[in-house]
């Protein structure tokens, strides 16, 4: 995503959040200026503004610059007198130049018409009994799109491998069948889509171009949840896709039960179709994947240093490559081949980096996160049931994961007894060992809560 493309999803929801009359004052004229690293700089046109959106608007430009953008942290105010609303850098100023970075280089060789990346394909897709269902399922509908498996959900942890194999199931559906009209968005893309055209009077417009698309590939369909005016026209769209045998394809972090904020209706057409999972590569389809990777990039490592790698990321296919790359930067640095010794202490800080210390305010953001919650909603003492939930599983974790006394627990839950918290956490404690879908939740928390996501 362009920065162009960053300031106007982030626009659209500033629109829908304020009055029209301030949204005019204070926003007219902004622009992203740059991205460095987790911070993004916006330009403004004087130092009024400058001063009125760091106290005013501060908050919620970087909360909807993290729902587009996860990775910013931080955001910066520049005067820019000659600044454009369509994003136009002060030409007074020389740009900041930075290298390109790989989603960008990614975002370069996209497909033009079909947003596909032509590097994903089957045949550089290394399969193994984690993922061998899901990519049957795959090859299945790029022989016959519409007509198996509708709609084909995949879904699995972060950096499995799905957005790989649902774009190499666009590409080679595009390559079987010329004619078919093939888009592959994000839920985030999808979203800002539909804001835009809330806002532009379009909306049935943004329907009929959906419509009239034979292949609707959709990536991290999760982020939908809680988004209910998408989720309402995502429904239509989808039935008349539907209706017509035109393939759905959609990836998820995890199966439908457990997407939390989405609608039955929308559920149900999910688990309507083929739902496939992609699990936890083994030893060797982590190796495979590491030499399919030095065929790609034509880098020759040896075989001791790849087993290392195999042997000490285990869950992470992004991971694995992160690691790969470090040594292959430092191997065209130095001209010369890496040894095993050198290999073990270059990955040293990525293999061996010390478990993040977590706070109890970090848990429940993350829980009420998960959740499509606030944190003010998961403390308050609602008794509806999308929040009780929830609000029974930080109490869990806080338990278990950071070993939190029953009083302390209850006292930050609005000052609750202690009896309340342990009742949560006995109550999750049995539910973990006969329902699938809360074990996967919970271990996608703990997960993101780690940094594994």
């Amino acid at each position: 995503m362009t920065k162009e493309e960053l300031w106007e999803a982030v626009l659209a929801r500033i629109q829908l959040a304020i009055s029209s009359a301030k949204f005019s004052t204070w926003f007219q004229n902004t622009a992203i200026f740059s991205i460095e690293k987790n911070k993004v700089i916006i330009s403004v046109p004087n130092n009024f503004s400058k001063e009125w959106l760091e106290n005013k608007y501060n908050k919620l430009i970087l909360k909807y610059l993290r729902e587009v953008n996860n990775d910013i942290k931080e955001v910066e105010y520049k005067v820019s007198p000659q600044s454009q609303k369509n994003g136009q850098e002060n030409k007074t100023s020389a740009p900041i130049r930075k290298p390109i970075s790989q989603l960008q280089f990614e975002e370069m060789s996209l497909d033009k018409e079909t947003n596909l990346n032509p590097r994903y394909q089957f045949d550089n897709f290394i399969v193994g009994s984690f993922n061998e269902l899901a990519h049957a399922a795959a090859l299945a509908v790029a022989k016959k799109p519409g007509r198996t498996y509708n709609p084909l959900f995949i879904y699995g942890e972060v950096g499995v491998g799905k957005t790989h194999l649902i774009q190499a199931t666009g590409n080679k559906i595009n390559e079987n069948f010329h004619k078919k009209n093939i888009q592959y968005t994000t839920s985030e893309k999808f979203t800002s889509k539909i804001i835009k055209a809330i806002r532009d009077h379009s909306i049935e417009d943004l329907k009929s171009y959906y419509k009239n698309i034979d292949v609707l590939i959709i990536d991290d369909i999760q982020f939908l949840a809680g988004k209910e005016k998408t989720q309402e026209e995502f429904f239509h769209i989808f039935n008349a896709l539907y209706e017509q045998n035109k393939q759905i394809i959609i990836s998820s972090d995890r199966p439908p039960k457990a997407i939390a904020a989405l609608e039955e209706r929308l559920r149900s057409r999910f688990e309507g179709g083929m739902i496939a999972d992609i699990g936890l590569p083994d030893f060797e389809t982590r190796t495979a994947i590491l030499e399919e990777k030095c065929r790609e990039k034509n880098i020759s490592l040896s075989e001791d240093i790849m087993e290392y790698i195999a042997s000490n990321i285990q869950s992470n296919i992004r991971e694995l490559e992160g690691a790969l790359n470090k040594l292959i930067a430092h191997q065209n640095l130095t001209n010369k081949k890496i040894t095993l010794e050198e290999a073990k202490k270059i990955l040293d800080k990525i293999l061996f980096a010390p478990r993040k210390r977590i706070s109890p305010n970090d848990l429940i953001k993350s829980v009420a996160s998960f959740y499509s919650l606030t944190d003010k909603e998961i403390l308050n003492p609602s008794r509806k049931r999308e929040v009780v939930r929830p609000r029974q599983i930080a109490m869990f974790l806080l338990r278990e994961e950071l070993k939190s006394s029953f009083p302390f627990i209850g006292k930050k839950f609005g000052g609750k007894d202690h009896t309340t918290a342990m009742y949560a956490y006995q109550k999750i404690s049995k539910e973990i060992k006969k329902d699938q879908n809360l074990s996967e939740e919970l271990k996608l928390i703990k997960k993101r809560l780690y940094g594994g996501s």
